[in-house]
């Protein structure tokens, strides 16, 4: 009786363990839910759809990546993984560290609760077309008797590639496909280089416009001429945030000699080294630059710096820069309704990625020797930032300086009380103005140089001045309810969605 009751115990410990490898082996496989969300003994995904932007063609590969995890307290077996396109594709995949030359792999063991990284890099290849097409395949993963997948896509864009291009005659560049600037790209000396409306120049690292002759860029309202960065995707941590956001991305615009009428109307530019570079060593003849309509922001050095050059600059704003946003010595120059704000150091990216302005001004107007006559009009211009004093004028006699500052708004702790400025509001701390003056991407803020509707800059406009400049930089009528405000932009109601 007794080895009868071992042997019953016996076959009980059995169907006991066999239970539990039969709960075990289930939990292993992959059920037939194909949701991203995951469950236990299910793979998840971090995403569902990896979306690369606009990738260049024949410029080299773009990466991007997603977490496989394994949620569940078991380990599982990952049968195989496999891109559909297969060796062909465009895209190419490296899970855990390991690469393939035909895009897949097999058995790779998912530890319980633990994650694999799996990076996916694409390249896509001249497809002889003025517009953006759409690339896609997808990842397959087995597991056991069930499949699920991520989907790729990529927007493939043919581009114009200049690299160290020199131009040597009167050129025009149009808005039929998109430009790469490699290197330097240089216009000689008595010739011209004119970029049509809607016109998108694409700097890569260290890239330069490097304009000897003169420089016209004509765009409109409707289609702005577009300078920045050749990084099109983001930067992948915690959080995503665009490279177009960080400054340093190219190098910028130089304008060099004396004698030249160049015209820069609806252009964009941003995330540069610098700006506007105008440099002019002849005291005796200027250049004439002629800005509107255009926005100059995020440079690590300087926005706009001119030495001897004449410039008109309207309707433009000019932001977030290293040190001075504006910097001028020598020349005559006139800024209407402008926006010139150095709010640098708010741009900590989140954390991630801190930066720092030096102490210099937003505005710095040089005047002493070795230049050319100065002449100052500055009229309807907001002038701020983060720093105690955003405006300076340095110059051996400010009283007798020839200059004309009326119907101003500017940061400043000490007011300047020469001739020269007329109804004048000056103010020594951050009263509110813009609309957002940081960047956050934990809370999807940008910097916002709009009027805030409780904007200490509203309806202050000196109105003879705002009817001869009556569309603001979005083509806004800044004279409704004859109230014009100071700056770049007219405070406009946000419409209802």
């Amino acid at each position: 009786m007794r080895n009868t009751k071992y042997l019953q115990l016996f076959r009980n410990w059995i169907w006991l363990q066999a239970a539990i490898w039969f709960f075990m082996f289930g939990t292993l496989s992959c059920n037939d839910d194909l949701s991203k969300s995951g469950g236990a003994g299910k793979l998840s995904f971090s995403t569902d759809t990896v979306r690369f932007d606009t990738v260049f063609t024949s410029v080299g590969s773009v990466t991007n990546k997603f977490l496989i995890y394994n949620k569940s307290n078991s380990e599982l077996l990952i049968n195989a993984i496999a891109l559909s396109g297969g060796k062909s594709s465009i895209f190419k995949m490296n899970v855990d560290g390991m690469v393939s030359a035909d895009n897949q792999f097999s058995n790779i063991k998912l530890r319980p609760n633990d994650s694999v990284y799996v990076f996916v890099s694409v390249t896509v290849n001249p497809n002889n077309s003025d517009n953006p097409v759409l690339v896609e395949d997808a990842i397959s993963f087995t597991c056991g008797s069930v499949q699920q997948k991520v989907v790729l896509n990529a927007i493939g864009q043919d581009v114009i590639l200049m690299k160290n291009r020199r131009i040597s005659s009167d050129s025009l560049l149009t808005a039929q496909k998109p430009f790469l600037i490699m290197g330097d790209l240089t216009v000689d000396s008595l010739k011209t280089l004119t970029i049509s409306a809607g016109c998108k120049l694409y700097f890569h690292k260290d890239g330069n416009l490097k304009v000897k002759g003169t420089l016209i860029a004509n765009g409109s309202f409707e289609k702005p001429i577009l300078m920045r960065g050749d990084r099109l995707d983001s930067i992948k941590f915690d959080i995503h945030f665009p490279y177009n956001n960080i400054w340093g991305q190219w190098g910028g615009v130089t304008l060099k000699g004396a004698g030249h009428h160049h015209l820069l109307q609806h252009v964009y530019m941003n995330g540069g080294a610098y700006g506007i570079l105008a440099t002019n060593s002849d005291m005796n003849q200027t250049s004439d630059i002629k800005i509107e309509y255009s926005r100059i922001h995020n440079f690590t050095t300087t926005g706009l710096k001119s030495e001897n050059c004449n410039l008109d600059v309207s309707n433009t704003e000019i932001s977030n820069t290293g040190s001075y946003c504006v910097y001028i010595k020598g020349g005559k120059h006139s800024f209407i309704h402008c926006t010139i704000a150095n709010y640098f150091n708010n741009s900590d990216l989140a954390g991630l990625i801190k930066n720092s302005r030096d102490k210099t001004p937003a505005l710095l107007i040089m005047n002493m020797e070795r230049c050319a006559p100065m002449e100052s009009n500055f009229q309807n211009c907001i002038i701020t930032g983060s720093v105690e004093n955003e405006f300076s004028l340095a110059t051996l006699f400010p009283e007798t300086y020839n200059g004309n500052f009326e119907s101003n708004y500017i940061k400043r702790t000490a007011p300047l009380t020469t001739p020269q400025f007329k109804n004048t509001k000056w103010f020594a701390k951050n009263d509110t103005v813009f609309k957002v003056i940081q960047y956050l991407s934990k809370k999807d803020m940008y910097f916002d140089f709009r009027l805030d509707s409780v904007s200490k800059a509203r309806g202050l406009a000196n109105k003879v001045i705002a009817a001869k400049y009556p569309l603001d930089m979005l083509g806004n009528d800044r004279n409704i309810g004859n109230s014009p405000d100071l700056g770049a932009y007219q405070w406009m109601p946000q419409k209802e969605k």
